[in-house]
């Protein structure tokens, strides 16, 4: 299964957008892979239901951050090093979904949602390009990973 094929059945396996993306690259994380799916439990829904950054572009840059990020409290070329990468990635993002905003991909007029996710039906997978978006981001992920090995 490809980490896409894996980030979409993740999502429709009731995983959030945010965690989808996580557990599809757990076999690279350094760390604990339930710590993570907690961490990325606030980010669906565009953070909570906010519909504010998309959950999977939240869980990307989670993700790059254990990669790629820094741990110091860096002002320097370090820390301007890895924004641009999460520039990068979100630019690849945009490229394919012209936003990184929930709310706009979604085309929903709400900016702070209830709190209550929807019920994961049929109908409500049909409605919802939020498989596909994830299934994106997962392979844009990957393919940046592809384009820069890891020195770990």
């Amino acid at each position: 299964m490809t980490r896409r094929e894996a980030a979409m059945a993740n999502f429709k396996n009731g995983y959030n957008c945010s965690q989808s993306i996580v557990l599809a690259f757990e076999d690279l994380l350094p760390v604990d892979g339930s710590q993570m799916l907690k961490l990325a439990s606030s980010f669906g829904g565009g953070m909570g239901r906010l519909r504010e950054v998309c959950g999977s572009v939240s869980g990307m840059f989670m993700i790059a951050g254990l990669l790629y990020g820094y741990d110091g409290p860096e002002t320097g070329q370090v820390k301007a090093d890895h924004y641009a990468r999460i520039q990068e990635l979100a630019h690849r993002f945009e490229e394919k979904h012209g936003s990184i905003v929930c709310r706009e991909m979604l085309g929903l007029n709400v900016k702070h949602d209830v709190p209550v996710p929807e019920a994961r039906t049929a109908e409500y997978y049909k409605k919802r390009p939020c498989a596909e978006i994830i299934g994106d981001a997962a392979e844009i992920l990957e393919q940046y990973i592809n384009e820069h090995p890891l020195n770990h």
